[in-house]
């Protein structure tokens, strides 16, 4: 895209950059020596993988990192002239949220638990803009809508919990733009995402930056988003700036071998496996998950949320199935209704036996045998545990051997997952989170389980952890004849694992069936229209 400015206006100058952390007696050089500028009204995207230094460097410009642990050996950071590192608190101040904005890679940690949508985005305005109240709460709903939320009056009162993975992201991008910055930095800004929003927010954000003139520093692992979205690319690698140039001349001709090796990193399609002669290890038959809306004093259920309504499927052993459809469709209750983690209507077996009517006692003898890896990692492994005590946790809370062979299981475990098993008494903070997933993974499969639900396991991770992640999952499901119900908006992760394709809309199935049928020969409109998007936007501008 080419964004025609007559006379270039430079808003952001990052000069000679160098960014450590202090540890103990170590000092970690996380950012070195690295430069490039923002004019108004252009887009630059940082690309590379996990821990290159790109979010450091975002942290860095914002003035965010835990100083005084963090340091800047060297370099510069200017806003229109103005010095940023070191500023004081009052410059800072200004400059953070009024004239820079950002999004932040992991809305639910980013989001207050305790707060509404309305208070936390209020709060930006009445802060910044002397709004009222009242006033605020139109902006909010505008700026909902802006972001696609639906039905943004009843969301007012929602918590981050109560919002799925996508509307928490929009609702993060919604509280950046709630000043309308010159300048935006968008860290993963569609991470959490299906495409067809994906290319939404990326509209929205072309159409602001169209008319006001703002200037976009984008940071993502995402290559299709750069090359669709992006006027300039500078690409990292541990720290460092392996090059930089035009998105065009940089995705055609590009002059490092790091940048071409990213640039090829691109999930393969699943090889078609038999599907005759296998059991089934889950199934259901017309699930059906409906929450109640409820209103006035006494509280009648006037209405219901069909969140699932009606779907019945399969899973056989060895085999995986992905399950598709747009944020809100319902993909994650689907999920949780399966492994009874919520309250559902209609037949599930699992191993044989039904298990709809079962207690609670009932369920954790099979608990076990059902894992489930989560999208966040991040977020579902323990701050205050070592990566030995999240591992070995299920095994404890089963009773399952003793001290000596869960430590020896542990081990075993995390080599089988390619993690140091040296590194077991480390916490999550100090892996990347390629890494944290793999520790997710080994969480899960220590269990010896016999269904593993993957709910969106590569959405936070660049395309060459990806596929690593991807290839780990194919071997294990090969040695341990697993089954998989794998969630995700990424459609070429989906194509990559799966070997039947579900698709949902708004809770109902709208076509189910051999991954290389959907996706060659898709029935259904919705279908063709999530395929074609995918397409569109992987084909860039």
């Amino acid at each position: 895209m080419d964004h025609k400015i007559a006379k270039p206006e430079k808003l952001l100058r990052v000069h000679d950059l160098s960014v450590s952390f202090k540890t103990g007696d170590r000092e970690v050089e996380a950012v070195r020596h690295i430069s490039f500028e923002l004019n108004a009204g252009e887009t630059l995207a940082l690309v590379g993988e996990s821990g290159s230094g790109k979010s450091v460097t975002a942290l860095s410009i914002m003035q965010l990192l835990p100083y005084p642990m963090a340091s800047h050996p060297s370099g510069s950071i200017e806003y229109r002239g103005r010095e940023l590192i070191g500023a004081d608190a009052a410059t800072l101040k200004v400059v953070r949220g009024d004239q820079i904005g950002m999004t932040f890679q992991e809305p639910m940690t980013a989001l207050n638990p305790l707060h509404t949508i309305e208070k936390q985005i209020s709060e930006v305005l009445i802060l910044h803009q002397n709004m009222s109240a009242a006033e605020a709460r139109i902006e909010v709903i505008s700026l909902l809508e802006k972001v696609k939320i639906r039905d943004p009056e009843h969301r007012l009162s929602s918590y981050p919990h109560q919002l799925s993975g996508g509307q928490r992201q929009r609702v993060m991008i919604a509280m950046a733009l709630a000043n309308k910055p010159e300048i935006l930095i968008a860290d993963e800004p569609t991470t959490a995402l299906d495409v067809t929003v994906q290319a939404e927010i990326l509209e929205l954000l072309n159409e602001l930056q169209a008319s006001m003139g703002m200037a976009i520093l984008l940071i993502t692992h995402d290559l299709a988003m750069v090359e669709k979205f992006a006027d300039k690319v500078a690409v990292m690698r541990a720290g460092e700036l392996m090059e930089q140039g035009a998105t065009g001349d940089l995705f055609s001709a590009p002059a490092h071998p790091y940048t071409k090796m990213l640039l090829d990193a691109e999930p393969g399609v699943r090889e078609v496996k038999s599907m005759q002669d296998l059991s089934p290890v889950i199934s259901c038959d017309d699930l059906k998950v409906w929450f109640p809306v409820k209103k006035g004093v006494l509280r009648r259920t006037v209405d219901y949320i069909k969140a699932v309504d009606g779907v019945s499927l399969r899973i056989l052993e060895g085999r995986t199935l992905g399950v598709v459809g747009e944020s809100g469709s319902g993909k994650t209750t689907l999920a949780l209704a399966l492994l009874r983690l919520i309250h559902s209507e209609g037949q599930i077996k699992f191993d044989g036996g039904s298990i709809d009517g079962l207690n609670s006692k009932q369920l954790k003898e099979i608990r076990p045998r059902m894992q489930m890896v989560f999208q966040d990692p991040y977020g579902s492994l323990s701050p205050r545990l070592t990566i030995t005590e999240i591992v070995e946790e299920g095994l404890q809370a089963h009773d399952i051997g003793n001290e000596r062979s869960r430590q020896q299981d542990v081990i075993s475990m995390l080599e089988e997952v390619g993690v140091d098993p040296a590194s077991r008494n480390r916490y999550p903070h100090e892996f990347s989170g390629g890494q944290r997933q793999r520790i997710a993974i080994a969480r899960a499969m220590i269990m010896r389980p016999k269904l593993v639900v993957l709910d969106e396991p590569t959405s936070a991770l660049d395309r060459t952890v990806q596929g690593q992640i991807v290839d780990l999952l194919e071997r294990l499901q090969s040695d341990h004849d697993l089954a998989y119900l794998f969630i995700s908006h990424d459609l070429s992760v989906v194509r990559a694992l799966s070997d039947e394709i579900l698709v949902l809309q708004q809770g109902k199935l709208v076509e189910y069936g051999p991954a290389s049928q959907v996706f060659e020969s898709p029935e259904q409109a919705y279908t063709r229209r999530l395929i074609a998007a995918a397409t569109e936007f992987k084909a860039g501008a």
